[in-house]
C-alpha cells in the first residue's frame, strides 16, 4: 500500500507494477522472494520522499495463513506470482 505525492505517483506505481499485481488504487499484492523484496525497496527508496510519502509492506512467514475475500469487484486478477 502506498500514499505518495502526486508528482511521484506514476514513478512509484510503475515500479510496483514490475514486481506486484495492482489490486486497488493504492494497493498492490503478490509473492516475492526476500531478494526481490529488498530490490523493490531499494528502487522505491530512490523514487519517494521518505519525509512525506509512505509505503507499507505486509509480510508473512507462511502464505497459508492469508485468506483473501473480496466484497464487490476485484479490480485485477493475480496474474504473476514470483
Amino acid at each position: 500500500m502506498y500514499d505518495v505525492a502526486v508528482e511521484r505517483l506514476d514513478s512509484v506505481r510503475g515500479i510496483l507494477r514490475r514486481y506486484l499485481n495492482w489490486i486497488q488504487n493504492s494497493a498492490f499484492e503478490g509473492e516475492l522472494t526476500e531478494g526481490l523484496l529488498e530490490e523493490l525497496k531499494v528502487k522505491l527508496r530512490d523514487a519517494v520522499d521518505v519525509n512525506h510519502d509512505s509505503i507499507i509492506f505486509y509480510t508473512t512467514s507462511n502464505p497459508k495463513w492469508i485468506k483473501k475475500k473480496v466484497l464487490g469487484v476485484e479490480k485485477s486478477e493475480v496474474t504473476q506470482v514470483l
